[in-house]
């Protein structure tokens, strides 16, 4: 049996074209949406959104191509492209009522937060990230071998066939060896928990390496259309992430800033799947961020 969060109702609800997104709801008050990373599902959000639901609506969907949520066909660039996935977000929170919302992303899913905060500024009053930065500034960031990190993300961004069918063909191994790389917290991952992550991430390698390939090719563009356009995000902004900077030999605040005005950088001692291994210090950022 599938992990669930613990008081919260599961519903299927209208995201872009046709699309429907998986969505755990829980909570009362002011509406928060909570997107997950790679390679997981809503369910990484399970400890801090049942602390959020105290006194919050908290919104926790699978990303279209991911876990319960549809899985379309890549049959154009736009299909992953983080803006169609923005929009979903935004029709997901519409059909459940709310047309203003905070929204934090972790990973993949703050990639889709970072572009719902530029193309829908009106939306989203509050805006959390963790550890990633901009897509446009990520590949600007990754040089020489240290990119060896993020292998994953060339691998993807090759043209349809290879990478595919080089993942299907050992899914598990390839995704579990992140679950195993980036978590750093023991008993972060419980076994059924791990286990949920492979099944879905297995299920669905085509729509996550669609979703990696948009962030070599529409992703950029459309970042590098804001950049040039002087777009930037209007909400409060706070971001938390593990010390890539350092790491990487950036300054990760000074990147965030040109995108982020009013911006909240925060460095962790946790892992990458923070919300998992540090729910509490995730939980006071974002409440934090809601209190601005």
């Amino acid at each position: 049996m599938t992990p669930t969060i613990p008081g919260f109702e599961h519903r299927r609800l209208p995201g872009m074209d046709g699309v429907e997104l998986a969505a755990a709801v829980g909570g009362h008050g002011s509406p928060v949406v909570l997107l997950h990373g790679f390679p997981q599902t809503h369910l990484m959000w399970r400890h801090v959104a049942e602390r959020l639901a105290a006194d919050h609506t908290v919104i926790c969907p699978d990303l279209r191509g991911y876990g319960a949520s549809d899985k379309p066909a890549a049959d154009s660039s736009g299909v992953y492209a983080k803006r169609t996935m923005a929009a979903d977000v935004v029709a997901v929170a519409a059909a459940l009522g709310h047309d203003r919302f905070a929204l934090v992303g972790h990973d993949r899913g703050a990639l889709v937060a970072f572009r719902a905060g530029l193309d829908h500024p009106e939306t989203v009053t509050h805006l959390g990230i963790l550890d990633v930065v901009p897509t446009l500034d990520m590949w600007d960031v990754l040089h020489g071998v240290s990119a060896a990190v993020a292998f994953h993300l060339y691998l993807m961004a090759q043209p349809p066939g290879l990478p595919e069918a080089m993942i299907a063909g050992s899914a598990d191994a390839f995704f579990g060896s992140f679950l195993d790389a980036w978590s750093t917290g023991p008993g972060a991952l419980p076994p059924e928990v791990r286990t949920a992550y492979l099944r879905a991430s297995r299920a669905a390698v085509p729509s996550i390496v669609a979703d990696y390939r948009a962030s070599a090719t529409v992703d950029i563009e459309h970042d590098r259309a804001d950049l040039d356009a002087g777009t930037r995000l209007t909400m409060p902004v706070t971001v938390l992430q593990q010390d890539w900077g350092a790491r990487l030999g950036y300054d990760a605040s000074a990147v965030w800033r040109a995108w982020a005005p009013d911006l909240d950088h925060r460095l962790t001692e946790a892992g990458h799947f923070m919300a998992e291994e540090a729910p509490e210090e995730v939980t006071t950022a974002i409440r934090d961020l809601l209190a601005r």
